[in-house]
């Protein structure tokens, strides 16, 4: 039973009873009335036919939470999934076509089977490829876009919004649905959280939208297909077509894959318990194939709606199966309901969820923590906005960075030459003003494993301090930073001690790890001798300086 619920964690949920249904279903319904409609409004920002939202939210939700070791997250369509789905696609199909529903299925196919992949094969690691001033450039930006696509169909605005510098005209009554609904969502936001606004506003217009006659004079939702969505298997699209697809999906998957993580480290922290992000992986990935073969869009997890999964009182994945119950209900009964809806109200609904994403102080914060990180979020925000639409890229950009600057330290490794502080401590000598640990002696610490990225650095830290110095008759390398040493690294060590013996130089090596000492000691490189001297600890190797008194 426990390696079947391994793979099959929804065993492991515990057996409803009353009580807990109760308030699983509570917490269900308090999620649905804000789910439903983002799903609706979502679908629009991807280009999808707007029933794709629903398809996108009963079927995923459900195969996600019973492959998920997180029972409590919100899977659906998101503002940021959905947004590289409408980005990724432009030119390539027109948007609501079946070809361009067809090219948003492989999306959803294709960066699902990535994240099953790694899931599966334990790599969850990953992850770690997107760091957060990527993602928090990338959300900014993202944001910034979402709103500007929204803002002709908020605004009424008939015409692109480029047209708002030459002889604008406006849909006056859907501009006052537009910013009215934005209002009442701000308001509820801030003063009536508990409230659920969003799905009384929508009601409200829609009841006004249908009494004023509103659909024969602007835009509004329209008929929406009733029922379950059937078994969709999109046609194998050209190979370069398909290669095309590759860059936005794997982007699509490591943007929804921070997305869950964001909300499920919360999720596991409020628990006490460890997270297993490899099976939350594969749950997002199955998510994503059951989205695709119901015709729909690639799924993420939403922060905002896993948070008030979480603060509504639900307990376990039955909340999951509950808010699945409700959606399916509104397929099968209730989408005539969304009829007189103006679009002017789903994009208020796309704005009002989005613009909480925008918080340009963060900035300056990541500029005050490191300056390098700011610069590529920064980075990482303007590439995503000049490569609209393709603003894959900006990610694509960011990670590229982070990885480069990650190299370029792993090449650069901090190496300090040490002195004995006044409190006791071993600090860098040159910023602390302090005396050598001992006459015509070189004291380092590299803080880093000696391997192939940094033992060129370290050789040549003492090859320069020798010629600088020529009077030193001791290295004293204080190694208790190095926890690996590769083939590399031994070799640049034989070469550094066998350059000190020809010099008559003592090599003090202080607090080695036993398994650094053993690679050593195995290659021959670490043979005892009278120029090679071995302490375990710093006050060890401080007495036999002179520095401390025994």
């Amino acid at each position: 039973m426990s390696s079947l619920s391994r793979w099959l964690p929804f065993l492991r949920w515990p057996r409803p009873d009353a009580a807990l249904l109760r308030g699983e279903v509570a917490a269900a319904l308090t999620v649905a009335v804000v789910m439903i409609p983002q799903s609706v409004a979502y679908a629009g920002l991807a280009g999808m036919p707007l029933v794709t939202g629903l398809y996108a939210t009963f079927l995923p939700m459900l195969a996600a939470v019973l492959f998920s070791s997180s029972t409590r997250l919100s899977v659906g369509p998101s503002a940021l999934s959905s947004v590289l789905v409408g980005a990724s696609l432009v030119g390539m199909a027109p948007p609501g076509s079946a070809q361009w529903v067809a090219l948003a299925v492989w999306l959803a196919l294709l960066s699902g089977l990535m994240q099953l992949a790694v899931g599966a094969g334990g790599a969850a690691w990953m992850l770690n490829l997107v760091s957060s001033p990527v993602l928090t450039g990338f959300s900014q930006a993202a944001a910034v876009l979402i709103i500007a696509s929204q803002l002709p169909q908020l605004l009424g605005l008939q015409g692109p919004l480029s047209s708002l510098l030459h002889g604008p005209r406006f849909d006056l009554e859907g501009l006052a649905y537009g910013l009215v609904c934005v209002a009442l969502f701000e308001f509820g936001k801030r003063k009536l959280p508990k409230v659920p606004m969003v799905l009384l506003v929508l009601a409200a217009v829609a009841v006004l939208s249908a009494a004023t006659g509103y659909a024969g004079r602007g835009h509004v939702v329209g008929a929406l297909p009733a029922g379950l969505p059937g078994f969709y298997w999109p046609a194998l699209p050209a190979w370069d077509v398909l290669g095309a697809l590759v860059a936005p999906s794997l982007v699509l998957a490591l943007v929804s894959s921070m997305e869950m993580a964001s909300s499920a480290k919360i999720e596991s922290q409020r628990d006490g318990r460890r997270w297993d992000a490899n099976q939350d992986l594969i749950g997002q990935g199955v998510g994503k194939l059951a989205s695709a073969f119901s015709g729909s869009f690639p799924t993420s997890t939403s922060f905002s709606r896993s948070a008030i999964t979480l603060y509504a009182g639900a307990r376990t994945g039955w909340a999951t199966v509950a808010s699945a119950a409700i959606v399916l209900l509104v397929l099968l009964f209730l989408t005539p309901a969304l009829y007189h809806v103006p679009t002017a109200a789903l994009s208020a609904v796309v704005v009002a969820a989005v613009m909480g994403l925008i918080k340009p102080k963060v900035f300056r914060t990541l500029w005050q923590v490191d300056r390098v990180e700011a610069i590529t979020a920064a980075v990482t925000f303007a590439v995503t906005v000049l490569s609209a639409p393709r603003i894959y890229w900006g990610v694509l950009t960011g990670v590229v960075i982070v990885l480069a600057h990650f190299l370029y330290l792993r090449l650069h490794p901090r190496i300090i030459e040490v002195g004995l502080h006044p409190d006791g401590s071993l600090r860098d000598r040159h910023l602390w003003t302090l005396a050598p640990i001992a006459p015509q002696t070189y004291a380092l610490r590299m803080d880093a494993e000696l391997d192939f990225a940094s033992a060129t650095a370290l050789e040549r830290a003492v090859v320069e301090h020798l010629a600088a110095h020529p009077n030193t008759r001791h290295v004293c390398l204080f190694a208790q930073p190095i926890n690996r040493i590769d083939a590399t690294g031994v070799e640049m060590f034989g070469a550094l001690r066998r350059l000190l013996h020809g010099r008559g130089i003592t090599l003090h090596i202080v607090g080695i790890k036993l398994p650094v000492e053993k690679v050593l000691r195995k290659s021959g490189e670490l043979e005892d001798g009278p120029l090679l001297r071995l302490y375990r600890t710093d006050v060890e190797a401080l007495l036999a300086f002179g520095r401390l008194s025994p």
